[in-house]
C-alpha cells in the first residue's frame, strides 16, 4: 500500500491516546462477545466432502500448551511444537471445524512478501523475501513428506499493472530485485499475452515458486498427523472465558482447560475473545469460484499459464486457477470488502451487502476476461481477514507472565505467514527468538484503532470519500 494511502488511513482511523506498554494483570478475565461464523461453504471446503469435526471438549483437562484456533496458525503451531517437544501435552480448541475461518475461505494464493513492510533497505528486502520463500517451501515439503492429499500448484504468480506508468516503475523494481538475487521477472504486455491475456494490462511481474493451494484440504489433512503425535483436537469448542495468571484457565461450553501457556491463533476473530480490540478489526472479503473450466475454455479465456494473479489497484483484485480447473476470484471494488459495525464476524449470504459484493467482483473479473460471463459460478463465500491499522502483522508474547503467544493480523496475506507463524511460536516457546528479532512487527507496539462508533465511521469515511478500499 502506498505511503500516502497509509497516511490518510491513519489520519482517519487513529486513536487519540498514545500507545503505552501493555501488560495484563494476574488473573484478568476476558469474556468473549457473541461468536458468529459464516455458514457458506467455499470451494476449498467442498474439496473435503468426507470431513467430520471432532467431538467437543466435555471435561476438565490440564496441558502444557493450549492453542485457540484451528486454522493455518493453530495447526502449524501444533505441528512444529509437537515435533520439537514430543513429551509436551498439547490441546487445540476450535470453535467450529478446522479451517472454517480465513484458512478455508481465502482466495487461495500463496505468495511472497509481507503486507505493511515497504522498504528501500536492500538487506531488509532480501530478508523478507528469503523468509517468505522458505515458508512457501515448507508448505510444499509438508505436503510431500506426509503425502497429503492437497490440491495445489506452484508454477508462479503475476502482479498485473494497469497503467503504462506503473508498468514502467514495476520493470525498474524487478531489475532492482534481480540485482539482489531475487528471481522476479518483468513481462511486457507483448510477452505476457501469449500466456495470460487479460484486458487493460500493460505488463506484469512474475514470481516463480509461488502459487495456489486448497487451504481446507491442507489444514484438515494434517489432523491425523497431529493426533498421531498426541495432540488433542477438540472442534465445536468455542472458548467462553479466559482467566490469565501463571496457570491460564480457559472455559468452554462443556469443559475447562488449565495450561501454563496459551497460543492465540484466531486472527480476525481475536477481538471477539475480548483481546486486541484496539489492534485489529475483522474485514469481510467476498470471493467466488466458477465451475471447472475445460482446456478449451481456458484457451478461450486467455489463461494459459500461471497459478494466479493480483493487480496493482488500491481496490485490489486477485484470481487463481486451481489444478481442478476452477477459477477463483475476489476483490476489485469497495463493495467486495466490508466492515460490519461492532466487529461482527458473520456476513449473511442473503444480505444486500453480500449480494452487492458478488455482483461487483463478477463485473471486475469480466473487465479482465470478457469471455468469463458465460461460465457458471459454482460457489460463493466470504472470509474474515484480520486487519491492522498499519497492515503489519502482530507477533509476540504478552501477559503478566509472558505466557500468551500470538500471531495475528495478516491483513490479507496470510497463507504463507500463518504457516510460518507455527515455526515462530515454536521457537518462542522453546526460548529462542534469534531467527525473528529483525522483523519490524515482532514484539512491536501497534497504532491503535479507536472504538465504536468511530471505528465504523472511520472505515466508511475512508472508503466512501476517497473511493478506495484500504489495500489488503
Amino acid at each position: 500500500m502506498a505511503s500516502t494511502q497509509r497516511s490518510l488511513t491513519t489520519r482517519v482511523l487513529e486513536g487519540a491516546a498514545s500507545l503505552a506498554s501493555r501488560t495484563w494483570p494476574v488473573a484478568a478475565r476476558f469474556f468473549p462477545e457473541r461468536l458468529e461464523f459464516d455458514e457458506t461453504q467455499s470451494i476449498w471446503h467442498a474439496g473435503t466432502p468426507d470431513y467430520q469435526p471432532r467431538a467437543p471438549l466435555a471435561r476438565t483437562i490440564s496441558v502444557d500448551l493450549a492453542i485457540i484456533g484451528g486454522g493455518f496458525t493453530g495447526v502449524s503451531t501444533a505441528y512444529h511444537v509437537s515435533q520439537r517437544f514430543p513429551q509436551h501435552r498439547i490441546v487445540l480448541l476450535e470453535a467450529t471445524s478446522l479451517a472454517n475461518g480465513a484458512s478455508g475461505r481465502n482466495g487461495g494464493l500463496a505468495l511472497n512478501w509481507i503486507n505493511g513492510i515497504d522498504t528501500d533497505d536492500p538487506d531488509l528486502t532480501r530478508k523478507v523475501y528469503d523468509l517468505t520463500s522458505a515458508g512457501l517451501q515448507t508448505i510444499r515439503t509438508l505436503i510431500e513428506r506426509h503425502r497429503l492429499s492437497v490440491d495445489h500448484r506452484f508454477d508462479g504468480t503475476l502482479t498485473l499493472y494497469t497503467s503504462s506508468a506503473r508498468a514502467e516503475a514495476a520493470h525498474a523494481e524487478a531489475e532492482y530485485l534481480r540485482e539482489l538475487g531475487i528471481p522476479v521477472r518483468f513481462l511486457p504486455s507483448g510477452e505476457l499475452v501469449a500466456h495470460f491475456d487479460a484486458r487493460g494490462v500493460y505488463g506484469a511481474t512474475f514470481e516463480p515458486d509461488t502459487g495456489q493451494i486448497n487451504g481446507a484440504q491442507f489444514v484438515r489433512s494434517l489432523r491425523p498427523i497431529l493426533e498421531e503425535r498426541g495432540v488433542a483436537i477438540y472442534e465445536q469448542t468455542p472458548v467462553l472465558r479466559i482467566q490469565t495468571g501463571r496457570i491460564i484457565r480457559l472455559t468452554t461450553p462443556q469443559g475447562e482447560v488449565y495450561a501454563p501457556a496459551v497460543v492465540l491463533a484466531t486472527n480476525g476473530y481475536t477481538n471477539k475473545l475480548g483481546l486486541f480490540r484496539d489492534a485489529l478489526f475483522p474485514l469481510h472479503s467476498s470471493v467466488f469460484a466458477t465451475a471447472p473450466l475445460t482446456p478449451e475454455q481456458q484457451q478461450t479465456l486467455g489463461w494459459r499459464a500461471f497459478a494466479g494473479f493480483a493487480d496493482d489497484l488500491d481496490r485490489i483484485s486477485y484470481g487463481a486457477l486451481t489444478c481442478t480447473g476452477h477459477l477463483v476470484f475476489g476483490g476489485g471494488s469497495n463493495q467486495s470488502y466490508a466492515y460490519l459495525f461492532n466487529n461482527r464476524t458473520r456476513l449473511p449470504p442473503e444480505s444486500a451487502l453480500a449480494r452487492r459484493a458478488q455482483a461487483a467482483i463478477a463485473q471486475t473479473l469480466a473487465g479482465y476476461f470478457p469471455a468469463i460471463s458465460d461460465i457458471p459460478v459454482a460457489r460463493r463465500w466470504s472470509g474474515v481477514l484480520g486487519i491492522t491499522l498499519n497492515r503489519q502483522p502482530l507477533w509476540g508474547r504478552w501477559g503478566e507472565y509472558r505466557n500468551i503467544y500470538y500471531a495475528l493480523g495478516y491483513s490479507g496475506h496470510g497463507i504463507t505467514l500463518a504457516n510460518l507463524a507455527g515455526e515462530f511460536i515454536a521457537d518462542l516457546y522453546g526460548g529462542d527468538d534469534s531467527r525473528w528479532r529483525w522483523l519490524p512487527f515482532y514484539q512491536s507496539r501497534y497504532p491503535p484503532i479507536p472504538p465504536e462508533p468511530f471505528r465504523w465511521l472511520g472505515y466508511q469515511a475512508f472508503t466512501r470519500l476517497t473511493g478506495r478500499s484500504p489495500r489488503v
